[in-house]
């Protein structure tokens, strides 16, 4: 789940693979904007056909997060 999620969150930001950590947090690290973020998670719902709640997204602040909830779906 990790190498998939580091993949779309270059579609996102230019950053090298290497440098998405479980500990990076999207915003302040990555540098994603609360757009893009929206815009990621839209994408992992398609692609891997789950819906995210709305609640638990705003609770998602890091990668490791992000692959702990979609683990749970």
């Amino acid at each position: 789940m990790f190498e998939k999620l580091v993949e779309i969150i270059r579609n996102y930001v230019d950053v090298e693979p290497e440098s998405i950590r479980p500990e990076s947090r999207f915003i302040e690290d990555l540098g994603l904007t609360s757009f893009d973020f929206m815009s990621m998670l839209g994408e992992l719902e398609e692609d891997l056909d789950i819906e995210v709640d709305a609640k638990s997204a705003a609770e998602i602040r890091t990668v490791q997060d992000a692959v702990n909830y979609l683990e749970t779906l």
